[in-house]
C-alpha cells in the first residue's frame, strides 16, 4: 500500500501488509439465480431449499441462497489483500448470522489482525502468515458472517526479511466459545419436516462415521472466477512452483456436496468451528471424505444443531494424500 492507501497491482506482498489495515474497496456481488446455478453445476451440492423454491418458500417465506456460495463471495471479495496468497491455512470462528437470499448484495470488509514471518528455508522465498478478519453484510447493512482466515503471502523480491519482522501469536486468533445456535429467524423448520421425506428421523449417533463417496474436482478456475477471487495461485500456473492451485472453497464445497448425500435432509450450515488445509488439491484430483457425527442439540425454535467433522482425502497417480479437516455445525430437522 501507498502513502495515499493505494493498494499496488497485483496485490500486497507480506512486506506492505500491516495491523489494522482495512480494506472495503472490493466489488458488492448480488446473488442470483445465473450465479447460483453456476455454483451448482461444479459443486454439486443437494441442499433442498437453495434447490426447491417452492419449498423455500414455504419454510422461509422467500428464496435462499445457497451458504457455500454466500461464504466463497466473501472469500473472494477479501481476496483483494491475498492476490499472491502462496497457500491458506485455516479458516476459523465462521458463523452465518443471517440468511441472504437471492436478490441480497454482499459487501465485505476485510482487516490484518495479525502478521508473523516464517522462518526462513533453504531455497525458498521468504514469506509470512497474515490472518484478516472477513466480515460480510448485506444491503441493508446487516452482518451476514464473520469468520478469520490466515494467508501466507510472499515479501517482495530483494526485500531483507530483517526488515519486517513480525511475531504475533496467531494461535489464539478466531478461537473463542461459541454462542448457542439458532435456526435462522422465521425459518417454519416443522414445515420443513412435514414436507421433506425422512426428515426428523432419528439422526446417526455421535462418532458414526459416513462415507458418502467421491467427487472429482473440475471447473476450478471457473469457480473462482464466478466469486471474484483473484488470488494469482487459482488462476496462473506461473504463480507457484508447483503449479496453479485449486480454490480452498473448492474443497470445503465438495466435501459439504458430501455430506448432503450422507445427510439428505440438512436444511443449512450454521457455521464452522475450524478448517485446516493440510494439503494442496489440483484440479483432477477425486476427493473423498470421512464424515465424522459430532454431538446434537436440539434448537429452542425447532430443530437440532448437529457437530460434524469432515476429513477429506486427494486421491491421484495411486497416492492419497489428507488434504482438509473441517469441523462446522449444520441444521437438522
Amino acid at each position: 500500500m501507498d502513502s495515499r492507501g493505494h493498494l499496488p497491482v497485483g496485490g500486497p506482498h507480506f512486506d506492505q501488509l500491516a495491523v489494522g489495515q482495512v480494506i472495503v474497496d472490493a466489488p458488492a456481488v448480488t446473488l442470483t439465480d445465473g450465479l447460483a446455478a453456476s455454483h451448482q453445476a461444479i459443486l454439486g451440492d443437494r441442499l433442498r431449499l437453495p434447490l426447491d423454491r417452492h419449498l423455500a418458500q414455504t419454510v422461509t417465506g422467500g428464496t435462499v441462497a445457497h451458504p457455500g456460495l454466500v461464504v466463497d463471495v466473501a472469500v473472494g471479495q477479501s481476496s483483494v489483500l491475498t492476490q499472491r496468497v502462496k497457500a491458506n491455512l485455516f479458516y476459523r470462528g465462521l458463523r452465518l448470522h443471517t440468511a441472504p437470499a437471492i436478490g441480497d448484495t454482499l459487501s465485505t470488509r476485510t482487516e490484518v489482525i495479525g502478521l508473523r514471518t516464517t522462518r526462513a528455508s533453504p531455497g525458498r522465498a521468504p514469506t509470512g502468515l497474515a490472518v484478516l478478519r472477513v466480515t460480510t453484510t448485506d444491503q441493508d447493512a446487516r452482518t451476514v458472517l464473520d469468520f478469520h482466515r490466515c494467508a501466507m503471502l510472499p515479501l517482495t523480491p530483494g526485500i531483507d526479511p530483517a526488515s519486517c519482522e513480525h511475531a504475533d501469536d496467531l494461535t489464539t486468533i478466531g478461537v473463542a466459545p461459541t454462542p448457542p445456535w439458532a435456526a435462522p429467524a422465521g425459518w417454519d423448520v416443522a414445515a420443513y419436516r412435514a414436507a421433506v421425506p425422512g426428515a426428523g428421523d432419528p439422526l446417526p449417533a455421535e462418532g458414526t462415521v459416513l462415507r458418502p463417496g467421491a467427487d472429482v474436482v473440475s471447473g476450478a478456475p471457473e469457480l473462482a472466477r464466478l466469486t471474484t477471487n483473484i488470488a494469482q495461485t487459482h488462476h496462473d500456473a506461473r504463480a507457484s512452483d508447483s503449479g496453479r492451485l485449486v480454490y480452498g472453497g473448492h474443497t470445503i464445497g465438495l466435501a459439504l456436496a458430501q455430506a448432503t448425500r450422507a445427510l439428505p435432509t440438512m436444511l443449512t450450515v450454521l457455521g464452522w468451528h475450524s478448517c485446516d488445509h493440510l494439503g494442496p488439491v489440483r484440479e483432477g484430483d477425486t476427493l473423498s471424505s470421512d464424515l465424522v457425527v459430532g454431538a446434537a442439540d436440539d434448537l429452542p425454535g425447532g430443530g437440532t444443531a448437529l457437530d460434524l467433522r469432515s476429513l477429506v482425502t486427494a486421491h491421484r497417480d495411486d497416492v492419497d494424500a489428507p488434504v482438509l479437516d473441517w469441523s462446522f455445525t449444520v441444521l437438522m430437522p
